[in-house]
């Protein structure tokens, strides 16, 4: 590579879990477009769309069946596994770290989980278990899910306006976080 070429970056090389959802995915899509082609053959020879006895893509489906299928189809197969997750937090920290710390969000791109602690100190403690949480938590979710927890500490008591209060001031905001 010459020094006149600006380097690419590269895409993130994808695990055999991802690689196998991808080619699911794929594979799945086009069995639907062969599938839809020669239904739309059929009807057209039969002189349009009729309703049938056998089962066809107008039935209803049952509520967890068509939930499944929209996480599939819109590629939403880790943000749902992650948003489990959070509703499974105090199993996989504990009841006492989960008294204390709570899972705000997931950003999908950098992986990044953000936690958010009610004190100083619990935060101080959850850095200090970040990496044993990040291992526990990519083997329940993947290897790769998540790579960093972001901890915040509290957020602070509300900001008050009145006459008691100096023009600009952030009062004890900033001896939080």
């Amino acid at each position: 590579m010459s020094d006149a070429e600006p380097e690419r970056p590269k895409d993130p090389e994808l695990s055999g879990v991802d690689l196998a959802r991808q080619a699911l995915v794929a594979a799945k899509e086009q069995a639907r477009a062969r599938g839809a082609a020669a239904q739309q053959k059929k009807q057209a020879r039969r002189g349009g769309l009729r309703s049938g006895a056998r089962a066809d893509g107008r039935d209803p489906l049952p509520l967890g069946a068509a939930i499944n299928r929209l996480i599939t189809e819109r590629g939403w197969e880790t943000p749902a596994a992650v948003g489990g997750v959070m509703g499974r937090w105090p199993q996989l920290v504990g009841p006492e770290v989960a008294q204390h710390c709570e899972p705000q969000k997931y950003d999908e791109d950098a992986r990044v989980l953000t936690v958010q602690c009610d004190s100083t100190a619990w935060a101080t403690q959850l850095r200090l278990l970040a990496p044993t949480l990040v291992a526990r938590l990519n083997e329940d979710l993947g290897h790769g899910t998540v790579k960093v927890i972001k901890v915040l500490g509290p957020g602070g008591p509300a900001r008050r306006y009145g006459a008691l209060r100096a023009p600009g001031s952030k009062g004890p905001g900033d001896t939080y976080g």
